[in-house]
Formats: structure tokens, C-alpha cells, sequence
């Protein structure tokens, strides 16, 4: 698996959080607060895989574009990043050490935290 950081992603929650496009939910609230499969397909249906992609901060090349299955770490719910989507996409790009997601994870938890 070859996952990279995805600019656009990034590009993308960086201007959500500064327009304040942001919810600070609790640390384990991620499993509530992530779209389903369903709320992906909807989205995926009426938006495109372009947009769909800019919800998450990796990419896997080794996987073909147009499927779920290359992008990683979500950050949000298609309308707001959300502080524990952050939270949870920074403590697996550690483990998987993904090092450069990882670490502007960690900044957009500071730019979320500076209000």
C-alpha cells in the first residue's frame, strides 16, 4: 500500500476550519460522526469522486481512483471538518506511520484548538 499525503484534502480542511466550518466534538465521537457508506455513496452520486476525495487526507496510488477504497483518513461529514474525525485520522496515520499525514493532522489540530 503506497498512502500520501492528499494536497487537495488538506487544502480543503485548512479553508473549512478557517471559515469556520468546524465541529469540536469529543475525542471518541468519530463512530457517530462518520458518514456511512450510504452518506458516501450519496455524496459520491452527486458530487463526484473529486469532491468526495477532498474529505480525506490520504490517497492510496496503488488503488484506483474512482472507488472508495483509495482515499484515507476522513476528516469530516461532507458540510464540516470535525475535531474528532482529526483526532482519530492522526492516531492511525501514526500507527500505520504515515508520518506526513500524521504530522499536518497535528497542525490542523492546533489551527482547530487556536480559537
Amino acid at each position: 500500500m503506497t498512502v500520501k499525503l492528499h494536497e487537495p484534502g488538506l487544502r480543503q480542511a485548512r479553508s473549512l476550519v478557517r471559515d469556520g466550518k468546524v465541529v469540536r466534538d469529543e475525542r471518541d465521537d468519530w463512530s457517530e460522526d462518520a458518514p456511512t457508506p450510504d452518506e458516501e455513496n450519496a455524496f459520491i452520486e452527486k458530487h463526484g469522486w473529486a469532491e468526495y476525495g477532498h474529505w480525506h487526507l490520504g490517497v492510496d496510488d496503488e488503488v484506483a481512483r474512482e472507488t472508495k477504497g483509495h482515499y484515507k483518513f476522513p476528516y469530516g461529514d461532507f458540510t464540516k471538518v470535525h475535531r474528532c474525525g482529526v483526532i482519530a485520522l492522526e492516531s492511525r496515520a501514526g500507527q500505520f506511520d504515515h508520518d506526513e499525514i500524521r504530522d499536518e493532522a497535528k497542525k490542523l489540530l492546533e489551527l482547530i484548538d487556536e480559537d
